[in-house]
């Protein structure tokens, strides 16, 4: 499967692609207040492709369950920066966190390469055209509601089915805005505006997105509803967000997973594609 960039293509095979989380803020739910000096930041984005990042997801505003929204020009301060030096220090591709247009435009005209949008390219009318523009990489999520109200009562028929829906209507409007489905992940938006059943459900039924024919980008890192199921704090999540990507890496139905600890991804893959090359 290939996920076609501006200036390249990222060819995805069996083992999904690792996109390294990077949060720019002082209220993310697992490492907000951790990077936000620009130095700092891009020391730890330099460290997560170090450690075997594919791609760096660069975030300069929280979207936690709750979470409230900052200015466009405080996002901007946050991201553009920490991208624009990035892009001269790594190889790997960066992608920028995002639902405004302007933060995205900005960042692509430094260095980055893909939109991130956990509101699926419908919270800001321009998102469309810049993604255009610059040919961007394009991340489509699905999330009901906003962070502010996404997990007051969400509610679905069949959580799949209507996620499975919206991805069809969305990538037909945007290859009807000029964006190529070549061009487009899909992400289901686990935890945004899903209970736990929901989450469960979607973990346990991703392969039957992949009649889209595009990757499938995984975001289950350190979520809280692996918290409470385990009774367990961010910092002791690890095993239940490695048992998740797992169980995907091997049902073949992500291609891409959007992790907190990279390199203990990269060595889970590692031995699951190294098993199944004896399979």
């Amino acid at each position: 499967m290939e996920w076609h960039l501006p200036d390249h293509v990222l060819s995805i095979g069996r083992r999904p692609l690792v996109m390294g989380i990077l949060n720019v803020t002082p209220d993310s739910f697992s490492d907000g207040g951790n990077f936000i000096a620009v130095d700092t930041a891009v020391a730890h984005g330099v460290k997560l492709v170090q450690q075997g990042a594919d791609i760096l997801d660069v975030g300069g505003e929280s979207t936690r369950p709750g979470a409230t929204p900052v200015s466009l020009e405080e996002e901007l301060q946050r991201v553009v920066p920490v991208v624009k030096e990035l892009a001269g220090r790594v190889s790997a591709p960066i992608s920028v966190d995002t639902y405004k247009a302007e933060v995205a435009r900005q960042s692509l005209a430094v260095g980055a390469r893909i939109i991130n949008d956990v509101s699926g390219l419908t919270s800001d009318a321009e998102m469309a055209a810049v993604a255009r523009t610059f040919r961007a990489g394009v991340v489509l999520m699905h999330m009901q509601g906003t962070p502010a109200t996404m997990q007051l009562d969400p509610r679905y028929d069949d959580v799949v089915a209507d996620i499975g829906r919206f991805f069809e209507e969305r990538l037909q409007a945007l290859a009807a805005e000029g964006i190529d489905p070549q061009q487009v992940a899909l992400d289901p938006g686990i935890g945004f505006g899903k209970t736990r059943e929901h989450n469960l459900a979607l973990l346990a039924r991703l392969q039957e997105f992949r009649r889209f024919g595009r990757p499938v980008c995984l975001g289950v890192s350190r979520k809280g509803f692996l918290g409470r199921l385990l009774d367990r704090s961010v910092e002791g999540r690890l095993a239940a967000s490695l048992a998740a990507v797992c169980h995907a890496a091997t049902k073949n139905a992500v291609q891409v997973v959007r992790v907190h600890d990279v390199q203990e991804t990269c060595d889970a893959l590692t031995v699951i594609a190294a098993i199944e090359a004896h399979a």
